[in-house]
């Protein structure tokens, strides 16, 4: 697996970059906002149907959540991006044995409470108004190896152009109890916070 680069000034760039241009192609980037636990890392699961969904929520980790950014990615997008290392990237393979070693790297990153960690669980890529979120079941190895030493955060993110000639992404947040929450319990539990966030999102009105 390709780990995170540990190179400060590459990572500042990096970080700078993000911030520009999704402000640049955004109208707004709206959130919840919820409740941190300063003394817990962080686990993030969202949906995935673009290539702006880490960055808008690697916005909302600098503006609400406050803790250093991982992202798990496809092997094959890190070794083409080199570069996404430096912004807290690591890679898996599901056609490796290095799977194991990834998901098992990410619950070791949610021992330290300075830390998020963000997993999209449907593996690839779907649309942004899909009625049912799949979900791959390496997410529940993470959450039993780290023991419950994170705060679990289920996020379903919707863009939207609306009246602007820019698009509004809103991203709904939910915090929600780890103990005890077998891979089904974690599957009925995004699948109800996303179809409430769909329906708050099409019931928008300007």
């Amino acid at each position: 697996m390709i780990k995170p680069g540990n190179n400060f000034f590459i990572r500042q760039i990096l970080h700078s970059y993000v911030i520009w241009i999704v402000k640049r192609h955004f109208h707004e980037v709206k959130f919840d906002h919820i409740n941190v636990d300063p003394d817990k890392s962080i686990l993030l699961i969202a949906n995935h149907f673009s290539f702006w969904d880490s960055l808008i929520l690697y916005v909302v980790c600098c503006k609400l959540l406050k803790k250093k950014f991982h992202v798990m990615v496809r092997e094959d997008t890190t070794v083409k991006f080199q570069y996404v290392k430096y912004g807290g990237a690591f890679s898996i393979n599901k056609q490796s044995r290095d799977m194991l070693e990834s998901l098992d790297y990410a619950a070791e990153l949610l021992n330290d409470p300075q830390n998020l960690v963000l997993i999209f669980p449907q593996g690839k890529l779907y649309s942004n108004f899909v009625n049912t979120v799949q979900f791959e079941k390496g997410i529940t190895r993470i959450m039993e190896k780290a023991e419950g030493k994170f705060q679990l955060l289920l996020v379903a993110t919707f863009i939207q152009f609306l009246k602007h000639k820019k698009p509004t992404a809103t991203v709904y947040l939910q915090v929600e109890p780890s103990e005890d929450k077998s891979f089904e319990d974690l599957k009925n539990a995004y699948q109800i916070h996303y179809d409430n966030a769909k329906l708050q999102q099409t019931e928008i009105v300007i």
